[in-house]
Order: structure tokens, then C-alpha cells, then sequence
């Protein structure tokens, strides 16, 4: 083989060499070599070109950015012994790959580890508190109140919050601060914890929706009384208006009468005064008129022989 045909066959050995030893880390990369399983050096966190030993060493490249844990739906008992259905997820990442792949080695060893470890201190959690506690966001929310309610909120039930001492915000705090260093411990920093939503059992949803029923009972109740109230004002005013008027009627219908009856006075007594005669035949007149509304069909009657009635009779009999 000339020399030329060496020299090219060890630059092409040098190139597939090179090419083997070579390795890339982007932004989002941080790398262990390992040689025959064991970890070489420390990790390679900051990106670029980088070298290694073809053949006898492997690239082990984890994932630098915020990952992802979305626990499963869990059944779970709260201190009152009301089970709920929990679903949680979490934000973490790798801040040390070289415990992280002594411990762990890949991301799905660590996906099983965070749901024994975060699913464990949630049920913890839920059960050292009453279910309450677990649906209540904070202890400091203030209820939205229903304008057609009136006066109805904040009676009895109506628009007010049983008082609480922590709320799920201190809840999820607390199932944070008790995983975290124990993620710590396999090289993985335990970014967020949240609750992402909470179901009710059946049995549950059955007391809910009796309290929802028994709160709406006692506000169309409500309703109904003042409706009964105003209905009977209304009743009231009109018998009181009613009563006034008929009043003010017969009060005017007397004046009328009285003064009419003092008319007609005015005029018989004018009539009447003209002559003598005239004056006794209106005490005539009168006195039968007083007679005939004293005396009945069946009045039985006793008179003196000198009462003018009498002596009335006496001259009807003779024909005076």
C-alpha cells in the first residue's frame, strides 16, 4: 500500500474515531457518562460540543426543564370520614442528575417514585382535616352573595361559610413541604403541588344536594311569608280605606239629612206659625204621628180620663 493509501486510511480511522467520541448538549440537556454502567466525571450541564470514549462510554442525557407529574384519581378518606376522589398533579425538575440516575435512572422510575411519594403525603394530608377544609380554597374567602336574596343572606345557613382553620391552599402547602425533601433525596426538586380537582362520592353528593334542597325550602319558605305579610297589609289597607270611606259617605249623608230635616222644619214651623189654627193642627198632626209609631196592632194600652188621647177618642166616638 503506497503512502498516500495509509495516510488516507488512518484520517478516514480518525474521522469515524472522532465522530464516535463526539456528542452534542442543547439548552435543554444535561448528561452523565457512564463506562461499562458506572457514572465518569462529573455532569454535563452546559451545552455544546462535547467528547467522550467511543465504544466503552454511553451518553445519558435527562431532561433540564420543568417536567410534569399527573397523579392519578384517588379515592381517599377525610377526617370525618367522608371519602373523596383526589386528583393531583405536580411541577418538578432535575437539579442533581448524578444522585438522580444513581437513584432512579430514567424519567419513569421517577414518575413511579413521585406518585408513591406525592400520592402518599396527599391521602396524609386529606385525612388529618374535615372534608371542609379539603373543597374550601381559603379560610378568608368571602361568600358571593345572590341579590335577590334581600335580608335573606346571612340568616341561619344562607350565604355564610362555616369558619375554618386551614382551607386546600394550606392543605396542598402542606403536602409540598412534607414530599420536597424527601424528592430531594434522589436528586429531584419538587417544584409545585396543586390539587387539580376533587369529586364526591355518591353518598356525599346525596347530603349536598339535601342541604342545597333544604336551604332553597327555607328561602321559597321565607318568600312565601313575606308574601302572606304583604298580601295581608295589602288586605288590611283596603278594609281600613274602605271603612273611611263608607265612613266619610255616612257622615255626609247625616249632614245632608240634618240639614234637610232642619229645612223642612224651618218651613213647616213657618207654615204652621201663619195663624192659631194652624199651629194646633200641626201639634194634631204630630201627636198622631207619634201615635201611630208608639201605638200597634197589638199594644195593649191604658189611659186616664183626662189624657188628651183620651178625650181624642171620646170625641172620634161621638162624631166631633
Amino acid at each position: 500500500m503506497s503512502f498516500f493509501g495509509k495516510t488516507g486510511l488512518m484520517l478516514a480511522v480518525l474521522a469515524i474515531a472522532l465522530y464516535l467520541s463526539a456528542f452534542t448538549v442543547n439548552q435543554a440537556e444535561q448528561v452523565i457518562i457512564t463506562q461499562f454502567g458506572r457514572p465518569i466525571g462529573d455532569p454535563v450541564t452546559e451545552p455544546g460540543l462535547h467528547f467522550k470514549l467511543p465504544f466503552v462510554q454511553q451518553v445519558n442525557s435527562f431532561d433540564k426543564r420543568y417536567l410534569a407529574w399527573d397523579g392519578p384519581m384517588v379515592e381517599m378518606s377525610t377526617k370525618d370520614k367522608t371519602y373523596v376522589q383526589v386528583d393531583t398533579f405536580a411541577r418538578w425538575r432535575i437539579t442533581d442528575p448524578m444522585r438522580y440516575y444513581l437513584r432512579l435512572r430514567d424519567e419513569r422510575s421517577a414518575q413511579s417514585r413521585l406518585e408513591d411519594i406525592l400520592g402518599s403525603e396527599t391521602r396524609t394530608a386529606i385525612a388529618r382535616h374535615e372534608l371542609i377544609e379539603v373543597v374550601r380554597t381559603d379560610k378568608n374567602r368571602k361568600p358571593s352573595i345572590d341579590e335577590t336574596l334581600g335580608d335573606l343572606a346571612g340568616e341561619g345557613t344562607l350565604g355564610v361559610l362555616r369558619p375554618i382553620r386551614f382551607g386546600r391552599v394550606a392543605i396542598e402547602k402542606a403536602v409540598f413541604d412534607a414530599a420536597a425533601p424527601k424528592l430531594e433525596e434522589f436528586g429531584i426538586q419538587l417544584l409545585d403541588v396543586r390539587f387539580k380537582r376533587i369529586n364526591y362520592n355518591q353518598q356525599v353528593l346525596e347530603r349536598i344536594y339535601q342541604r342545597m334542597i333544604s336551604e332553597r325550602l327555607q328561602i321559597a319558605q321565607r318568600f312565601r311569608s313575606e308574601g302572606e305579610g304583604e298580601a295581608a297589609r295589602i288586605k288590611g289597607n283596603k278594609e281600613r280605606d274602605l271603612n273611611e270611606i263608607q265612613s266619610t259617605a255616612y257622615k255626609r249623608v247625616q249632614e245632608i239629612q240634618g240639614e234637610a230635616d232642619a229645612k223642612a222644619t224651618e218651613i213647616y214651623a213657618k207654615a204652621y206659625a201663619q195663624k192659631p189654627e194652624a199651629a194646633k193642627f200641626y201639634k194634631f198632626l204630630k201627636t198622631m204621628e207619634t201615635y201611630r209609631k208608639v201605638i200597634n196592632g197589638d199594644a195593649s194600652i191604658v189611659l186616664s180620663t183626662n189624657s188628651e188621647l183620651f178625650g181624642l177618642l171620646k170625641r172620634v166616638e161621638k162624631g166631633d
